[in-house]
């Protein structure tokens, strides 16, 4: 068995039975596709490979702007009204005051949702670090280990796991992005003994690979004490894109019991070949020993202290969140916007920050000036300065309903419509499945091995999902997905791949590969990796045999080795499905 992970897809070529397939090269596009074979069998793709998120998670639009479709189950369930609304909270511009488009402050990563998923893809790769629209990026601050450029390390506590880089009057932000530098460099030689070359093919067809180097002044820290003065002095810092959302409640679907299965069998065979399982399994979310969950890969949803349920992370590239309504978007609406909700009233802030404002001198006088502001307390340096610390301070209890005496920003119901959005987004149709060069291309993605971390489908079943109280409390569903096959490309599990500058924790998800031949009409863009790194298919499959200890190097190695006309034919495939 040969682990691979192919984070891949730009756009689409076409070609009927009988007209000549189209050369293309990476950044082409075609929006020719001949609907007469939509929904039969062809080649080596079943009937139903077409409808990859199965009939009530497709959409069959494939032009620019599918990305923002509603699933059939959003309709057929009567909830597009819902998914509208919800749809306005993922694109409008959040303010400080605006109802029902208020939160931003006092600190905040990104103005909307939209900024960071641009037409509703992934972030884009940037050159300059500016919380603008089109940069998904999330900062990554933390100490690390065995050494200063290690991807591993706790982050560090001075500012939040998604740091801030902007802030409302008179506050300063927790990290000043005029200290930020990014730099994109190229890639001259492999690692660890690599076979692959850096730069080119055994036939000669050229590629170039670059790596981003971030770094970011001591200066730039407005928090008290600053990340050097904690932990073990050093601090280091990657980037990561924020992940595609399109299809994402159909991955909620996948049952926790069908993904245990899946890590049983990778377990199985690693052990079977005599090779630790801890180093190809997370040991934080598999207990070899056991041939069982750790303790650690159970997330708890908990709803104002009313319900808890386990479930298995699985969402975003770390797995630290295990349900969608609790996870990437739920969560997101909260700490990207800073928008407050009934289950989640508290600040998301640090207390070195809330420390670093109440002893600025700036920010005290700015208040004082300011007699309305909710920070002027008596309208003394100390008093405002206690008011700055302690409205700034996050609460230690998240189920706290009385922060600070502050209102929640998003209504429950509000938020039941932003979760319909979220879960109710379709994935796009397959194309081109009766190409032969597509159909090539699936069978030499599955011979060289990439199949087995980007499995192809899964089952969805019952599609018992969790609901969080909030919403169950007024008996609100959200759409639901049950009993389809879907064809994600993913096998929900964390595998290592050792990028130079790689990510943060070295442990990633196999991002599932649907829809995302359509992401340069949606987007603009075609970057793929977990920060942008790779302009196209080609880089990111050199990418994954970068270092011999990548759990994805023998695929990439077969695949560096195959004919131009193999290789090309598994981007077809790639943008196909």
């Amino acid at each position: 068995m040969v682990l691979a992970a192919l984070f891949a897809g730009v756009a689409l070529t076409a070609c009927k039975d009988d007209e000549p397939v189209a050369e293309t090269t990476p950044g082409e596009t075609s929006l020719t596709d001949d609907e007469s074979y939509i929904g039969k069998a062809v080649g080596n793709f079943t009937a139903e490979e077409w409808y990859v998120g199965g009939e009530k998670g497709t959409t069959m639009n494939v032009t620019q702007g599918c990305y923002e479709d509603e699933t059939p189950a959003v309709t057929e369930m009567g909830l597009t009204e819902a998914f509208n609304r919800g749809e306005q909270f993922f694109e409008r511009n959040v303010t400080e005051f605006q109802a029902p488009f208020n939160g931003l402050g006092p600190a905040y990563v990104r103005k909307s949702c939209l900024d960071c998923h641009p037409a509703y893809g992934h972030g884009k790769r940037v050159t300059k670090y500016t919380a603008e629209w089109g940069n998904g990026y999330l900062l990554v601050v933390y100490h690390p280990v065995d050494g200063d450029n290690s991807d591993d390390g706790p982050y560090v506590s001075e500012v939040t796991g998604m740091p801030q880089t902007r802030a409302v009057s008179p506050f300063l932000p927790p990290i000043d992005e005029s200290g930020i530098h990014l730099d994109w460099l190229p890639i001259t030689a492999m690692a660890d003994g690599s076979e692959i070359s850096a730069t080119a093919f055994p036939d000669g067809e050229t590629y170039q690979l670059i790596y981003p180097e971030l770094s970011i002044d001591r200066s730039a820290f407005n928090t008290s004490p600053t990340p050097w003065e904690t932990g073990n002095g050093a601090v280091a810092f990657r980037l990561e894109s924020t992940i595609g959302i399109i299809g994402t409640g159909l991955l909620d679907a996948i049952p926790d019991d069908s993904i245990k299965l899946e890590y049983q069998k990778q377990a199985a065979w690693w052990a079977r070949n005599n090779i630790d399982v801890s180093e190809k399994l997370n040991p934080a979310f598999w207990d070899a020993a056991a041939n069982d969950w750790a303790p650690t890969a159970l997330y708890v949803n908990a709803s104002s202290g009313k319900e808890q349920v386990n479930r298995i992370k699985k969402f975003t590239y770390a797995m630290t969140r295990g349900s969608l309504q609790d996870g990437a978007g739920a969560n997101a609406i909260w700490n990207i916007t800073n928008v407050s909700r009934s289950d989640r009233p508290k600040l998301y802030s640090t207390e070195p920050w809330a420390k670093a404002m109440s002893e600025n001198q700036k920010v005290i006088a700015a208040i004082k000036a300011d007699p309305q502001s909710p920070y002027h307390a008596d309208g003394t340096d100390e008093g405002i300065r206690n008011a700055v610390y302690n409205l700034l301070l996050p609460s230690t209890n998240q189920f706290d309903n009385q922060w600070h005496n502050f209102e929640p920003e998003m209504s429950d119901n509000n938020f039941w419509a932003f979760q319909v959005w979220h879960r109710g987004l379709a994935i796009p149709r397959a194309r081109n499945l009766q190409d032969p060069d597509v159909q090539r291309g699936k069978e030499v993605f599955m011979q060289i091995g990439c199949a087995t971390c980007h499995r192809p489908s899964w089952k969805t079943k019952e599609d018992n999902y969790w609901n969080p109280q909030i919403i169950a409390a007024q008996n609100l569903q959200l759409p639901r997905y049950q009993n389809q096959t879907i064809w994600p490309y993913t096998d929900m599990i964390q595998h290592r791949l050792f990028m130079k500058n790689g990510i943060h924790g070295s442990w990633c998800r196999t991002t599932p590969l649907w829809g995302r031949g359509l992401s340069l009409i949606n987007t603009g863009a075609e970057d793929r990796l977990h920060d942008c790194r790779a302009r196209n298919e080609i880089e990111a499959i050199i990418w994954h045999g970068y270092s011999k200890k990548s759990d994805a190097y023998d695929s990439a190695l077969r695949f560096y080795k195959l004919p131009k006309k193999d290789r090309d034919a598994v981007v077809k495939f790639l943008r196909a499905i």
